[in-house]
């Protein structure tokens, strides 16, 4: 005989509860933001495997680190944060704001984030769990620096910029340049656009007495600021081939990931803000397009 009608309905609303619940998380960390530092994370990977091959294994232990990484910063951002994003009518609706997560459901999400980013870590080398505890802190402070100091954007840039090179220790690179300058390009790119993102939230960070970069130096000269961060990253970009012996390819990827700057950039001005947001966006493809450009590059050109 099959299942009692009263017993399907029970079961679909539990799965329609799981589902909810695992999208609320998913929310939560902002997951397809991972676009950001998962591509960076790979490149320096693939970079290190011109010296040393990484199997397919160890990418994978990658990949596993960087989401757990993540999630465990977004969240502790999102908890720290929680106060100040009930005030602000641009992050109200996050999930704490609104009550759609309670406190120990975050903390408890944190803790198991940051236990499994070590417990990988581990997995991928003696060398990588040791430093674990130091990328989390690095990531964690991020999202207190607001509270101390007005280069707060220049944290989130470090943050970042821990992704190639973390990466590039994974899969087995020690000695050498390039995880540092992809790194510093990194830094700059993130930076650069996380004081695109400041600038809105100036009026609301001023009444909380929050320090960012436009706070201290206003919008205007906030925006040179992001430009120069963004000119200085494509430097970097340019300065990594001759010592990766990258060629035309990836040459030409740099452009294009250039002109989605440019453009970025032309969407923001002192007197309209009101683009922000999809200039922000388009940072999803920097990463997928650098990665591509530079595997196609590595391994075909």
């Amino acid at each position: 005989m099959g299942e009692h009608p009263r017993g399907i309905g029970r079961t679909r609303l539990r799965h329609r509860i799981m589902l909810r619940q695992i999208t609320t998380y998913l929310s939560f960390v902002r997951f397809s933001h991972s676009v950001f530092a998962l591509p960076f994370a790979l490149t320096g990977a693939m970079l290190a495997t011109r010296h040393q091959p990484v199997t397919g294994v160890t990418v994978a232990w990658i990949v596993a680190a960087m989401v757990t990484a993540r999630s465990a910063a977004m969240g502790f951002n999102r908890l720290v944060d929680a106060r100040f994003d009930a005030t602000n009518p641009r992050t109200a609706m996050r999930e704490l704001p609104r009550g759609a997560m309670q406190t120990r459901e975050a903390i408890g999400f944190v803790v198991v984030m940051s236990a499994a980013f070590v417990a990988v870590s581990f997995q991928i080398s003696w060398l990588c769990g040791a430093l674990s505890p130091v990328a989390l802190a690095i990531v964690f402070w991020y999202s207190l620096a607001k509270r101390f100091t007005a280069f707060t954007q220049l944290y989130l840039g470090l943050a970042m910029a821990v992704a190639p090179v973390g990466g590039w220790l994974a899969a087995g690179g020690r000695g050498g340049w390039e995880p540092w300058v992809l790194g510093l390009a990194i830094g700059l790119w993130v930076g650069g656009f996380d004081v695109l993102y400041a600038c809105q939230d100036l009026a609301h960070d001023r009444a909380e007495g929050l320090r960012s970069i436009p706070i201290r130096f206003g919008v205007v000269r906030s925006l040179l600021i992001s430009r120069l961060m963004h000119v200085a990253t494509i430097a970097c970009m340019l300065a990594l081939a001759p010592l990766a012996d990258l060629g035309p390819v990836y040459l030409a990827g740099v452009a294009v990931v250039a002109l989605l700057l440019i453009y970025e950039q032309s969407l923001v001005s002192a007197t309209d803000l009101s683009q922000v947001k999809r200039a922000f966006d388009l940072n999803g493809y920097v990463g997928i397009i650098y990665f591509f450009v530079t595997a196609v590059d590595l391994y075909v050109g």
